[in-house]
């Protein structure tokens, strides 16, 4: 359900902890010929201009379905800047050409405000949209919390108000965000005092006051019920805040479950819990003000400009200094950082299933990739689901695109389908996972090294140490500096009750 136009800023994943490809070279540079002709774009109708002749192009920082997201230097000034290029060949349709251009006009018409990333140019040649913003360079929201240590309420409050000034900003301006979650926000420099930006409208809309949206868009934790239920206003905004500052607070979303089905079930239930830990060492002022939030009837929550006013988000407001409990970062960390291990093993699954496990799957590829390529492209996978009887709305094939991607290319090969549709059950067995196992363990020595570890994810694109030193720290249950078969074993089945085996939940 999330946007995959690419990332602003200088992180290595995208808004839904997704896999992006890490940094490569700027490929050979078009020759103006192919680049620009004279006339007007037929995206956005403003004469063509090739964006190369400004920005000196570098690495990749992020990577969507629709756009690259590239560290550009102006040649005259030599600042750097983010540049998200938009390929026009995979605007396939009218409505996408239509979201590029209203991306385009919401970031002109929300330029200037302190917390919102600002569009420094826009450029239109044959081959692209050229989208150049700030440059991110801080790091994420949750990144920032966690590298401080430090963590109290007040600094909760301080967070969440620039997340409110944002929505009071965009609803002022007729501007719903439609995706506001932690991974579309970023610290514009790693200053102390650097300002939090929000970085992605890729779904984000025009509104006027009481029009009703059905279409589903977001992202699983952050999404407000009346979306799920397609029939929904500027309240859906203000919820995902609500959620924001619940995971800020406490470390974990409000809303959990092992699969997306199960999340939604949940929040369309609302049931909120504010019993738990660490919520009785967190201020009633502070609970009173999420339980106002997350309210299943949007009329009965509080607008950006009454949260704005509580006595506990106001600057110099009444949010306790005192530090928060270490274990929220903790929980905080945990959450933050998706399991790019466990993807790559079960893609390593996959590709030892026999002939007959996936004799049906094999079809189904083959009927979905029209081209015979050995890929699918998404406008592939979206017509083979609508042949395959699938209701999905292309903003959800998006997301399923997205997450069946594991190398971050942007298309699906044959592996990463039968990884993304092979029910886990049938993945889980004691002898694949011992496969899986051994492909990670290169010496055989009975443990999974942080070098054999970073030289599979190589393979996926998957090169920062920082977040291989992340995962070996979340599965390594005894802190010996490396993963056993114990630890990869739990790791597998965390999440997925279905790859418990039988008798071991207790329910079964």
């Amino acid at each position: 359900m999330g946007n995959s136009n690419g990332h602003t800023g200088a992180g290595s994943e995208d808004s839904g902890g997704r896999s992006l490809k890490s940094s490569v070279a700027w490929p050979p540079r078009p020759a103006a010929s192919q680049v620009l002709s004279t006339g007007v774009g037929r995206i956005l109708g403003r004469p063509l201009q090739n964006v190369r002749e400004t920005y000196e192009f570098g690495h990749e920082l992020g990577r969507g379905q629709f756009g690259v997201t590239y560290l550009v230097t102006h040649r005259e000034t030599e600042q750097a800047f983010a540049c998200k290029t938009i390929a026009i060949r995979r605007l396939a349709n009218r409505q996408m050409v239509e979201d590029v251009r209203r991306e385009v006009q919401i970031m002109h018409h929300l330029t200037g405000h302190r917390n919102i990333v600002e569009l420094k140019g826009v450029f239109e040649d044959r081959l692209s949209v050229n989208l150049v913003m700030d440059l991110c360079e801080g790091g994420e929201l949750f990144d920032r919390i966690i590298e401080r240590g430090y963590y109290s309420e007040k600094a909760a409050a301080a967070i969440c108000r620039d997340i409110v000034t944002v929505i009071h900003n965009c609803h002022s301006l007729g501007v719903m965000h439609r995706d506001l979650k932690p991974e579309n926000f970023m610290f514009l420099s790693k200053d102390e005092d650097s300002p939090l930006k929000a970085i992605d409208f890729g779904l984000s809309v025009f509104f006027k006051p009481g029009d009703i949206f059905n279409d589903l868009v977001g992202s699983a934790y952050y999404v407000a019920p009346e979306v799920l239920r397609r029939h929904y206003g500027q309240e859906a905004d203000i919820w995902s805040a609500g959620v924001i500052l619940y995971v800020l607070l406490t470390g974990v979303p409000p809303f959990w479950a092992e699969n997306e089905k199960g999340i939604f079930e949940a929040i369309l239930r609302g049931d909120v819990d504010y019993t738990s830990d660490p919520w009785p060492s967190i201020s009633t002022d502070a609970r009173e003000l999420v339980s106002s939030i997350l309210q299943l009837d949007p009329k009965k929550r509080p607008s950006a400009a009454e949260i704005l006013k509580n006595p506990w988000i106001k600057i110099d407001g009444n949010a306790s200094d005192e530090p928060i409990d270490y274990t929220v970062l903790a929980r905080m960390k945990l959450f933050k950082n998706t399991n790019k291990f466990k993807k790559v093993a079960l893609k390593v699954i996959a590709e030892n299933l026999s002939e007959e496990e996936i004799a049906g799957l094999v079809e189904m590829f083959k009927s979905i990739d029209i081209d015979n390529s050995g890929t699918i492209t998404f406008d592939e996978l979206k017509d083979g689901l609508t042949k395959l009887g699938s209701k999905l709305s292309e903003s959800e094939v998006r997301q399923l695109m997205e997450a069946a991607d594991v190398d971050g290319n942007g298309t699906i090969d044959y592996v990463e389908f039968v990884t993304a549709t092979m029910h886990m059950n049938r993945m889980e067995r004691e002898n694949r996972l011992y496969k899986a196992f051994l492909y990670f363990d290169e010496d055989r020595s009975g443990y999974i090294t942080m070098d054999e570890l970073k030289h599979v994810l190589e393979q996926y694109n998957m090169v920062d140490e920082k977040i291989i030193k992340n995962i070996i720290d979340e599965v390594d249950i005894d802190h010996d500096g490396k993963i056993n078969y114990d630890e990869f074993v739990t790791m597998m089945r965390k999440n997925n009750p279905e790859m418990i085996p039988s008798g071991q939940d207790g329910t079964r």
